[in-house]
């Protein structure tokens, strides 16, 4: 009999992101990956860039 966690996980493989779930990951990784080399920015910071770069690029989704 499965555990509880193993559903879980069949759970999480079989889900689809949405374009929100999939934005603020593409913010949280750029925010995580960039703070951590400078703890000046911000999630502001990152927000205005990520919206900056992908306001053409229809490959990423917006909210």
């Amino acid at each position: 009999m499965p555990t509880d966690l193993e559903l879980l996980i069949e759970l999480a493989r079989k889900h689809q992101m949405t374009a929100a779930e999939c934005d603020a990951q593409i913010r949280s990784f750029a925010y995580g990956n960039t703070h951590f080399e400078n703890e000046s920015i911000t999630r502001e910071d990152v927000d205005r860039a990520v919206t900056s770069l992908t306001a053409d690029d229809t490959r990423f989704p917006r909210t």
